[in-house]
This record gives C-alpha cells, structure tokens and sequence, in this order.
C-alpha cells in the first residue's frame, strides 16, 4: 500500500504575507508532503500583483490569483476592468479577487465596495475567470448584488472561507456558485456551519486555508500554512460521510472544474 497521501487542493492562501514569505520553499514542501499538490496564493491589494506574480512563477505548485480586497476598497485606487483583464493574460493567473463585502469593521465603506465589487464581477464575466468572494456581515447586500449581476450576464464564483448564514450559502448555490471549507469549519463550535456545508451538494465543495490565518485544530490560534488543508478536509470528509481519498478526489475535481485554467495548467505540464 502507498503512503503517498491523496492529493488535495489549497484553493485560497496568502503565501505573499509576512509569517509566510520568509519561508516560502519549506511551506511549499510541507504542503506537497501532506498532499497538497496545488495552492492558489491570493494577492489582496493590486499593487503588490508583481510580488504575488513572482510567487506564482518561483514555486510549480503555486498559482495565483489578484483583486481588492473589500476591507482595503476605500483606501486602494479602484480597480479597473482593463487593469485585472491585463492581470489574467499570465499564464498562472486563475481567478478574480478577492473581492466582496464586508461590514463588521468598515462597514462605512459599503458604498465603495459595492463599486469594487461590480468591477471585479465584470472582470470575472469578461475573463471566463472565477470570482471570489469574501463576505462578512453583508448577506443580504451580498446575495443581491451576486444575483442582480448574474442575472445581467453569468459568471462562476466562490464563496471563499464560507461562515455565513445558510440563506447566503443557498442564495450562491442556487446561482451555481461553490462554497469554501477553512478551518472555520473544524472549529469544535462550528455545528450549525458543519450543517450549512452538510446540506450543500458534495460537488460544490472546496477546501481551502486562508493561512496564515484560521488555522484548523490543533493548530488553531497559530500561524496557518497550506499543509492544513488536510487537516480540513478530514473534518470535510466527515460532515459529508465519505472516506478522506474520496472526498480528496471530489474536492479536487470540483477545484479544476471551476478553476479550469489552473486545471489545463497541470494536465500541460
């Protein structure tokens, strides 16, 4: 019997930030040790795409993805539809954002991200690229304005780091759009969220670390890093009743599904 690990999918990291930037080829290695074969490094304020860029192309594993993050729409120049068009002609760029909404602590900049986000569910629409999302305390605009917009043209998405209400997971479902598992979900408190993923179809799953932070137990309160995917999806694997390689195997199908372009990358290399 192998002891290679079954291979899974970190689809959403910050490996650009500081307690993970400095140690870049040891993270990388760990991550494949534990099975992680692909990770999507997520570039959270435009101008550092040329940093997030370079991550990409250093590590095989890495690919990336950039877009204003909602917590930064009102002090960051606004992204333009040409600008993240430009972004995603590199070859390793997969997916639009993180972009979203997020009222728990700039709520006063609601306005300014709702501009941002239309333009980031443009660039999605234009490019073929998935959205992704990021929502905290703003369902009910959230739902809104991912239907309006859909409505006025399809795009894919996901909802990364999914902890919201089971009205906002139904809402993307019913859209089409994926929900992302982080350790949020391994958390011993986290039921009612384990129940929200339970109820959602096992081929709309992600799993993801948004390390360096939200480190799943036992880990939790420490750094983060994209190894503990595995972590997470052992948790995953038991809310969906399924044993860990097949669920490894259908988190990463519903990964290259919807991230095709990282997808035709690895089938090429």
């Amino acid at each position: 019997m192998s002891d290679t690990p079954p291979q899974i999918v970190d689809s959403h990291c910050h490996l650009d930030f500081d307690s993970l930037a400095g140690e870049l080829p040891e993270v990388v290695a760990r991550a494949t040790a534990a099975g992680v074969t692909r990770m999507v490094t997520i570039c959270t304020r435009l101008r550092h795409a040329p940093h997030v860029r370079a991550i990409a192309e250093t590590h095989d594993p890495v690919f990336w993805a950039a877009g204003t993050h909602p917590m930064s729409a009102a002090e960051e120049p606004m992204a333009t539809l040409a600008e993240l068009e430009a972004l995603a002609r590199h070859p390793k760029f997969v997916g639009i954002g993180e972009s979203g909404l997020d009222y728990h602590y700039t709520a006063e900049s609601r306005m300014v991200q709702q501009d941002s986000l239309r333009i980031h569910i443009a660039a999605a629409r234009k490019t073929g690229l998935p959205l992704i999302i990021h929502a905290r305390d703003a369902d009910d605009d959230m739902a809104r304005i991912l239907t309006e917009e859909y409505r006025a043209g399809a795009y894919s998405c996901v909802m990364h780091c999914f902890s919201s209400s089971a009205t906002l997971a139904q809402a993307a479902l019913e859209l089409g759009f994926y929900l992302s598992m982080s350790g949020i979900a391994a958390f011993p408190k986290s039921l009612e969220l384990r129940e929200i993923f339970a109820a959602a179809p096992v081929d709309r799953i992600l799993l993801e670390t948004d390390s360096p932070y939200l480190a799943p137990p036992p880990y939790r309160g420490k750094r983060n890093e994209p190894a503990y995917t595995a972590l997470t999806a052992k948790v995953g694997a038991e809310v969906f009743g399924m044993r860990y390689a097949d669920f490894a195997a259908q988190t990463s199908a519903n990964f290259d599904r919807l991230f095709w372009k990282a997808a035709a990358w690895a089938k090429a290399a």
